[in-house]
């Protein structure tokens, strides 16, 4: 079991598979605090639950919430919407590994892949359920909005690298050179093959928007050393979609 806030049936707003129909689970608590995040990620009593695929009208149900439950969600609405995949983002949808692997294991066999929308720190609780996950969205957080210490990526995204892996950084006003090199760097260490998603920051609390003339430069340092860097902003904001 665990505790969710939202299910839903939408489009993929982010990353290598914008556009994409996909199922969203998403999962309460989260162990960064990142100065741009903009999704309500606290326990609630109740998870809102989409009433029919892409309706965006909501019923209640308590938490936590069951994994035949969920699974059972998502059959329907992957009956009502040919779907992708089954997004599990948060949050931190890591922080509660057993519920995923337990819902993967319900919706087998199926042509679903399981999609993991992930801040990238948790590697012991990857190395658990990478037999289960398809695809991973990996976030490179840099200091100046998460605090965040780099040794946590190098080890997840060695485990994630054997995975339709790509990784993105959320770029802002306050992103500095010395922490953005840094993180390429990482990559490359890596594999010089991760798909690098830049994504300018949408402009949220303190966190400024960064110029497009900055953007350009960043992205050029990038694929001095990677081999495919693509600037994709949050789309669903632009929709105003969820």
């Amino acid at each position: 079991m665990a505790n969710l806030t939202e299910i839903f049936s939408s489009v993929q707003g982010e990353g290598k598979y914008v556009g994409c129909r996909q199922i969203f689970i998403r999962s309460a608590d989260c162990n960064l605090n990142c100065a741009y995040c903009d999704t309500n990620f606290k326990r609630a009593d109740f998870c809102n639950v989409e009433n029919s695929a892409g309706s965006m009208t909501f019923e209640k149900i308590k938490n936590p919430v069951d994994a035949v439950q969920v699974a059972e969600i998502i059959k329907n609405f992957s009956s009502q919407v040919p779907t992708q995949a089954v997004s599990f983002t948060g949050g931190e949808p890591l922080l509660n590994w057993k519920f995923i692997r337990e819902v993967a294991e319900k919706i087998q066999p199926s042509e679903l892949k399981i999609f993991l929308e992930t801040n990238g720190t948790l590697a012991a609780e990857l190395s658990q359920i990478i037999n289960y996950v398809d695809i991973i969205s990996a976030d490179i957080k840099l200091p100046s909005v998460a605090g965040n210490n780099f040794d946590r990526h190098a080890e997840f995204l060695k485990i994630a690298a054997q995975k339709d892996l790509y990784a993105k950084i959320v770029i802002s006003a306050e992103t500095t050179l010395e922490e953005f090199d840094a993180a390429i760097n990482l990559l490359e260490k890596i594999s010089s093959q991760i798909l690098l998603i830049l994504q300018p920051v949408t402009p949220v609390k303190n966190v400024q928007a960064i110029p497009a003339r900055r953007i350009l430069e960043l992205q050029a340092r990038a694929l001095c050393k990677l081999k495919s860097v693509r600037v994709i902003p949050q789309t669903h904001r632009l929709l105003n979609i969820f």
